[in-house]
């Protein structure tokens, strides 16, 4: 990762703000915790983040709410809801709410890592029918298929960059030459002819 990726975790239970921080900082994210969604608020108030976990029962506004309400005012935020009382009515409201991810607790660090990575990957443009018409996805699944592909794309850029490099070195001075003699003609071709 080129830039610190930061999470913000809101939940009630600072073991699970905790456990979050344990895995996510060993992979090179800065994880914010907050205890409600008022504070979830105020702290996205003063920056930004890459992906936003969120508890349903909170005192106050539940995660669905601040799913809700994330997802009006900064649309681009990925919210992943976490929870231990996974039903289906909370499943499809969370999901016209527009969040990544509904994960069950309790969680396992594979399942943190990999919906963090998931959550983050650039959504491809979904058309209305499309997500009408869509199956249910695991969020399990995509998630290492996710992985693999940036594996692979990770080597081949490994592999391929010393000869990017090799290329500008070798191509670099015949550039600068063609300008010099670019530079000299059209100096010449400028000049009056002196007879």
């Amino acid at each position: 990762m080129s830039a610190l990726r930061k999470v913000l975790v809101v939940d009630d239970d600072p073991v699970v703000g905790k456990s979050f921080n344990r895995v996510l900082s060993q992979k090179g994210y800065v994880v914010v915790t907050a205890e409600n969604a008022a504070q979830a608020l105020e702290k996205m108030r003063e920056q930004e983040y890459d992906v936003v976990f969120s508890d349903i029962k909170m005192p106050g506004m539940s995660g669905i709410e601040l799913a809700e309400e994330i997802k009006a005012r900064k649309p681009w935020t990925p919210v992943v809801i976490v929870t231990g009382y996974g039903s289906t009515a909370n499943q499809e409201r969370a999901k016209a709410a527009g969040v990544s991810a509904f994960l069950n607790k309790p969680l396992s660090p594979e399942m943190i890592e990999e919906s963090a990575e998931f959550a983050m990957q650039p959504a491809a443009p979904v058309q209305a029918e499309q997500v009408v018409a869509a199956p249910p996805v695991q969020a399990q699944a995509q998630p290492e298929a996710v992985k693999q592909r940036g594996r692979l794309a990770n080597i081949g850029l490994f592999l391929a960059a010393p000869f990017i490099g090799l290329v500008y070195a070798v191509a670099l001075p015949f550039v600068g030459m063609g300008m010099l003699i670019w530079t000299a003609t059209k100096g010449k071709a400028n000049k009056p002819d002196a007879q």
